[in-house]
C-alpha cells in the first residue's frame, strides 16, 4: 500500500512571465525557443541538464540522421558543422557552445539546471509550469507552453492522454549509451552504420560475431566516424524492457549500459581491424532513451501517412525523411517490423499541425519525439532533424498565438505556413 506525506500549502514565487515557455532544449526544444524569439515573443527555455542539445550534445550522438531537406535543420548544419565534408557528423562539444551562444544571442531567457516539475492549469488551460532548481521552487507564467521534454512530463501531468509505447502491449523501444574509442586505424577500420549491413572481417561477418560474443541484450555493431583524427563513436550499447518515465528504470538502464562498456571495447579489440589499440575516452552524460509517451492530438500521423509520403493541407513539416527504425524490444539488432537498407519512400512526407496539438489541453503545444503518433510512425520521425523542424513550427506557431492573444489551437494554420515559406520551409 503507498504511504503519503501531507505538505503544508506553501507559497512559490513567479518569477518571470512570457509569450513563450520551451521546456527541454534538445532538437525540437532550442529550435521552438530561437524560432519563437526570432518572432518577436519573449521566451523562456528551461532546461534540466547544463548544456543544450539534448541527445545531439550530451547524448554524445554520432551525426544527424536521415536525409530531411530544409526547414530550420539545416541551419543548425551550417553553423555546427566541422567541415563542408563532415556536414551530418556532430562534433558534441562544439555543438553545446554554439547552440548556448545562439540561444542567448537570439534573446531567449535561458534556464539551464532546471527541473519542469508542474503545470500550471486555469481549467483546461495551461497557464505556466513550477520548476525546481537550486535556486528553489519557481513559477513561470506563459502564454503558449511548448512540451518538447521528450517524454512529456508536463503534458501529461497537464492531462493529455497517451500511449506509452507499443499500443498492443506498451513495450519501448531499448536505451542506448553512446561512447567514443580512441586509438582507431580508421583507415583499415569498418563502419557498419545500420543494422542491415554486413562488414566482413578477418574472423567472420562482425554483425554475426557481435551477436555470438557480446553480452546480451548488446549484440549488435554500429560505428561511426567522428570529426576527431583516430577516434570513432559507437552506438552498441543496449538495455532492454526499462521504462524513461520512471527514474528507477533510468538508474538501472545506466548501471546495465556502463557493464556492457569494457566487454564492447574488448570485443572490437579482438574482432575488428584497425581498433587493435583502441580505448575508451567518453561515454555520453545521459543515456539515450528512444520512446516512452505517445500523446493523442488532434491527428495521429500513420505508417501508412509516412509510406506514401502524405502532403496534409495543414503541413508544418516538410520533406522529413528517414526509415522505420525500431530497434529490437527483446534484444540486439532490428525489431521484425523496423525496416533500414529495405524501406524505400525516397520522397519525404509532412507532419501536420493536428499532430502538435494536444487533445483536452489548452495552451499547450507539443514538438519532438512525443508528437501524436503510432510506434511505428514514431521510428521514423522521433530523428534530430525531423525533431528540430517539428521545433521551428511549434515556436513560430506560439509566438503568432501569443501575439494574437489566442489559443493555439485557433490559430489559422496559413499563417504559419506563411512564415515558414519565408523561411525557405514549402512542400514544393
Amino acid at each position: 500500500m503507498t504511504k503519503y506525506i501531507e505538505e503544508t500549502a506553501r507559497r512559490t514565487p513567479l518569477v518571470a512571465t512570457a509569450d513563450v515557455i520551451v521546456v527541454g532544449a534538445g532538437p525540437a526544444g532550442f529550435s521552438a525557443a530561437i524560432c519563437a524569439a526570432r518572432q518577436g515573443a519573449s521566451t523562456i527555455l528551461i532546461e534540466q541538464s547544463g548544456a543544450i542539445g539534448g541527445v545531439a550534445s550530451s547524448g554524445l550522438m554520432s551525426h544527424w540522421t536521415g536525409d530531411t531537406r530544409g526547414g530550420f535543420y539545416e541551419e543548425i548544419l551550417d553553423r555546427s558543422r566541422d567541415a563542408p565534408a563532415m556536414r551530418q557528423t556532430i562534433n558534441p562539444e562544439k555543438l553545446k557552445t554554439v547552440l548556448l551562444e545562439w540561444v542567448v544571442a537570439s534573446g531567449v531567457d535561458l534556464r539551464l539546471y532546471t527541473f519542469a516539475s508542474a503545470p500550471l492549469l486555469d481549467g483546461p488551460r495551461i497557464t505556466g509550469i513550477i520548476c525546481e532548481s537550486k535556486t528553489g521552487r519557481q513559477a513561470f507564467r506563459g502564454q503558449v507552453i511548448i512540451d518538447a521534454s521528450g517524454d512529456g512530463d508536463i503534458a501529461a501531468q497537464a492531462g493529455v492522454p497517451y500511449t506509452k509505447g507499443r499500443r498492443e502491449d506498451g513495450g519501448m523501444q531499448p536505451m542506448t549509451l553512446m561512447f567514443k574509442v580512441a586509438g582507431v586505424d580508421t583507415s583499415r577500420a569498418p563502419f557498419p552504420g545500420g543494422f542491415e549491413e554486413a562488414a566482413p572481417v578477418p574472423a567472420g561477418e562482425l554483425q554475426a560475431l557481435g551477436r555470438q560474443h557480446l553480452p546480451s541484450p548488446a549484440g549488435h555493431v554500429l560505428l561511426y566516424r567522428s570529426t576527431l583524427p583516430g577516434v570513432v563513436t559507437c552506438n552498441m550499447t543496449n538495455v532492454i524492457a526499462v521504462d524513461g518515465t520512471k527514474a528507477e528504470d533510468l538508474t538501472r538502464a545506466e548501471l546495465l549500459a556502463r557493464r556492457q562498456l569494457d566487454p564492447i571495447v574488448d570485443f572490437l579489440r579482438q574482432f575488428a581491424p584497425g581498433f587493435e589499440n583502441c580505448y575508451l575516452i567518453d561515454s555520453a552524460s545521459q543515456i539515450g532513451v528512444r520512446e516512452t509517451r505517445h500523446f493523442h492530438g488532434e491527428y495521429t500521423l500513420t505508417e501508412e501517412d509516412i509510406l506514401h509520403a502524405r502532403l496534409f493541407d495543414d503541413w508544418v513539416v516538410t520533406k522529413a525523411h528517414f526509415n522505420f527504425d525500431i530497434h529490437n524490444l527483446q534484444g540486439a539488432g532490428l525489431d521484425e517490423h523496423g525496416a533500414q537498407r529495405t524501406f524505400t519512400q525516397s520522397a519525404g512526407y509532412s507532419i501536420p499541425y493536428r499532430c502538435l496539438l494536444p487533445q483536452h489541453v489548452e495552451g499547450l503545444l507539443l514538438a519532438g519525439r512525443n508528437i501524436s503518433g503510432t510506434h511505428k510512425a514514431h521510428s521514423n520521425f522521433r530523428v534530430m532533424p525531423i525533431c528540430a523542424n517539428m521545433g521551428q513550427a511549434a515556436g513560430i506557431a506560439a509566438a503568432l498565438a501569443a501575439r494574437r492573444g489566442i489559443l493555439p489551437r485557433h490559430l489559422p494554420v496559413s499563417e504559419i505556413q506563411a512564415v515558414l515559406r519565408e523561411q525557405g520551409v514549402s512542400p514544393e
